[in-house]
């Protein structure tokens, strides 16, 4: 690194009061500028605000484009906001990075030593070093797993650590996550989006590369994964599903890594074996990474009512067949109280102090330390003991300064044990570019806010390996309680810098490595539903908004609802659910909402424009619900809904891997438009139908110029028949899409048995022999309910073979 800049303060810092009494990550007590952070400032201080504005907002619009957002708690359990970057990094030395994870490499094997023993021989409790009511009264605590060993003999594989400065310039750990520590990925799309902001070589070059970190673990997965002597056992994600809160980065670390996304009905449990549900069978699993509570991970053994598990997870832990990361019951360290008791279990354990010392607690549950919390109350964080939420997180609880909902001296009296006290710690603050309301990014300027860093650490057999970055969490104003992203905070790329260029460490293969072209995979058999419904879902969407916008525009042209073509529309329509007295139809709205949840359960496998189309469709529906009008403005709505939900089929046909996956999606689409064309010809062609029903059908199947060429003549039963029911080069036929199915049944995991075809394929076969000989004026409606009948029979059996 070139030699430090001298002692400056740009004018950018002009509005950069920094706060007595707290410790700030850019300046020394004394007022001058770290090293670290000088390169960086000086190359920051020459951009223009306009560049500055210009550049932020390239970051910004690489996390739109990426698809990155976080889930606020809201009554929609599908709301996404967008990802709070701030776009400054935090700065530390590696020097500096390297003494936190030294200490915080003694702090994970002390946790290790402490869950082995609160599930084995249980000494902590027995020898009085931890209150037996505590650890009984915790809700992560699973009696269950006493006397489990976990396969490879670790309880825990994967830690974030969250660390803050205190005004000594000191670092604290503030909190401990094993449950289902959550952020690895985030970091990662955070250094992709800084990455956008500072292009240039240096600081590039002198930060160190988060790839190495995600290259060992994956490594420490496939291991453990194989522990148990089956070189077949795969690795894979244990996610609750795409209404948590983090599942964009459990969808983004699949994708990465290369493993699985499995949610609990993916698997099954057989003579203490975990399998997967795959689309060829159920396949052996060796470990899971869960992202769930430990405690919904087996309804039959731990929780009931979990609805997320799976029945038989915790015997095949028992057996030894199973490894997780971590392991279940380890959440119960992550209980404020815990922190009480760490320090003096080090010294118990292993001798020596802790190197990285935890915010000062206190458990209430003693009268010692009641009292003294009573009397310290005005400078204490006092909160629930069993609560694993950071000290600076939790609502319930009272803070200094602020007003408390009741008299803190009487809740601890009459809560004692269920409380804690924690040490208000003045967090330090770091550089923030802020804007006030109605300001452009161009108008910001640079304010410190106080920040808590997530550090996290991977086991190998090498042992403990910490990412050499994490994530940042910005508070939105002085105020540290106003970290969270619920709240308001932002989240900061965290930069460890060298004084030399660092390795480039990479997840691709090196340049003198032969190439190897990877496995698709296997498909669970709930992506696999979810691809096949989605395809369904989509088509039916797309069918019933032509059928909508044919109504609406006929409502226009004769502005007469008994027409006899409106009426025998809002009948067939209303077959389907539909009522089209409301101009956009909450049935409509249903169906796009289907669509979307059936896209999220597969997130991992979509292209981000396939996601933000189907998201684009969705929003614009629900926006013009209230806003529209029967006939011309309701037409015209319907109009950019065709070309939106059009413009999804599109990226999705034409980007989507040719993976097994994308033909349980094929098939999905070809069997609704078969199924939907049926039912047009049905609807509009019998004997009865009223005049213009010809038309409309054509037009409801996007083919008017088709029949125009093809024909040269007016519509007519015979032409449209033949046209929708027969025609094999008309991708809006019932025989095109029959043989599209044919084509994807044949390419399935078992299409042949013992040399014949699989009943999937054999009960396709005559119907596309009967549609190929056919001609249109045999197509009577009696022929057409049976074909819809023969269709809902190909569906079941794809569901009978490859989805259960």
């Amino acid at each position: 690194m070139p030699p430090a800049l001298p002692d400056t303060e740009p004018d950018l810092f002009a509005d950069y009061a920094r706060l007595p009494g707290v410790a700030d990550e850019v300046f020394d007590g004394d007022g001058r500028m770290r090293p670290v952070w000088q390169r960086f400032v000086q190359r920051f201080a020459r951009l223009t605000p306009a560049e500055i504005a210009a550049r932020f907002e390239r970051g910004n619009q690489y996390l739109r484009d990426a698809g990155v957002y976080f889930r606020q708690y809201s009554g929609d359990p599908m709301a996404e906001r967008d990802w709070p970057l701030s776009h400054l990094p935090v700065i530390l030395h590696d020097s500096e990075w390297a003494q936190i994870c030294a200490g915080l490499a003694q702090r994970a094997d002390l946790l290790e030593a402490v869950v082995a023993d609160l599930y084995g021989p249980g000494k902590l409790v027995s020898e009085g070093h931890l209150p037996a009511s505590l650890i009984a009264a915790s809700p992560q605590w699973l009696r269950p797993m006493v006397g489990v060993e976990p396969p490879g003999g670790h309880y825990l594989h994967l830690l974030a650590f969250e660390i803050g400065r205190s005004p000594d310039g000191s670092w604290l750990v503030l909190g401990d996550r094993m449950q289902a520590p959550s952020g690895a990925g985030f970091a990662l799309e955070n250094r992709m989006a800084t990455g956008r902001i500072f292009p240039e070589r240096f600081p590039r070059a002198y930060i160190h590369r988060l790839a190495g970190f995600f290259g060992e673990f994956k490594a420490a997965m496939a291991g453990l994964a194989q522990a148990g002597g089956d070189p077949a056992a795969r690795a894979a994600i244990l996610t609750p599903g795409p209404s948590n809160d983090t599942y964009y980065e459990q969808t983004y670390i699949a994708r990465y890594l290369g493993l699985m996304l499995l949610e609990g009905e993916d698997l099954l449990v057989e003579n203490g074996e975990a399998k997967v549900r795959t689309i060829e069978g159920p396949q052996p699993l060796g470990v899971l990474w869960r992202r769930i509570d430990a405690a919904f991970a087996d309804p039959l053994e731990l929780n009931a009512d979990s609805r997320i598990g799976t029945p038989g997870l915790v015997e095949a832990v028992r057996a030894g067949n199973l490894a997780l990361v971590n392991a279940l019951g380890s959440g119960v360290l992550e209980m404020r109280a815990m922190m009480a008791f760490l320090p003096r279990i080090s010294e118990v354990l292993t001798g020596k102090p802790l190197t990285l010392p935890n915010i000062a607690t206190w458990w209430c549950g003693g009268a010692a330390e009641r009292a003294y919390v009573r009397q310290n109350a005005a400078r204490m964080l006092i909160g629930p003991a069993l609560s694993s939420d950071l000290p600076f997180d939790v609502a319930a609880q009272a803070a200094p300064g602020a007003k408390p909902a009741r008299d803190p001296r009487a809740w601890i009296e009459a809560e004692g044990p269920a409380l804690v006290g924690q040490e208000a710690v003045a967090l330090s603050t770091t550089p923030a570019w802020v804007t006030a309301p109605g300001e452009t990014l161009a108008e910001g300027r640079i304010l410190p806010r106080p920040m808590t860093i997530r550090v996290f650490a991977a086991r190998t057999p090498q042992g403990w390996r910490f990412m050499k970055g994490g994530y940042a969490r910005i508070g939105h104003s002085g105020d540290a309680s106003a970290l969270a992203m619920q709240k308001g905070g932002s989240v900061a790329d965290v930069w460890i810098v060298s004084d030399r260029p660092v390795p480039q460490i990479s997840m691709s293969p090196r340049a003198d490595e032969p190439f190897r072209r990877a496995s698709p995979g296997v498909v669970p058999a709930r992506a696999a539903d979810n691809l096949y419904w989605l395809g369904r879902y989509v088509e039916r969407t797309e069918d019933a908004i032509r059928l909508i916008r044919a109504y609406h525009l006929r409502l226009a042209a004769t502005d007469n609802p008994a027409d006899p073509l409106l009426r025998r529309l809002r009948a067939f329509l209303s077959g389907y659910g539909i009522d089209v007295a409301q101009p956009m139809p909450e049935a409509l709205l249903h169906r796009i909402g289907a669509a979307r949840l059936c896209a999220a359960k597969v997130r991992d496998r979509f292209s981000v424009d396939g996601w933000a189309a189907i998201t684009d469709l969705d929003r614009t529906a629900r926006s013009t619900f209230s806003k529209i009008e029967p006939g011309d403005d309701a037409a015209r709505a319907m109009g950019i809904l065709v070309r939106k939900i059009t413009g999804f089929s599109g990226l999705v046909q034409d980007n989507m891997y040719r993976f097994q996956g994308w033909r349980f999606l094929s098939m999905g689409r070809a069997l609704e438009r078969a199924d939907a064309l049926t039912a047009l010809l049905h609807g509009l062609t019998d004997a009865e139908a009223p005049e213009g029903a010809l038309d409309l059908a054509v037009e409801v199947a996007d083919s008017v110029i088709t029949h125009r060429r093809r024909y040269s003549v007016e519509t007519s039963r015979n032409t449209v028949v033949d046209l929708l029911a027969l025609d094999a080069d008309n991708p809006r036929s019932v025989l095109f899409q029959i043989r599209a199915l044919r084509e994807q049944a044949a390419a399935l995991p078992g299409a042949m048995e013992n040399g014949r075809l699989a009943p999937l394929s054999r009960a396709i076969v005559p119907i596309d022999a009967l549609l190929s000989v056919t001609a249109p004026e045999r197509i009577r409606p009696a022929h057409l309910l049976r074909l819809r009948a023969q269709l809902s029979g190909i569906s079941d059996l794809i569901t009978a073979a490859y989805l259960r």
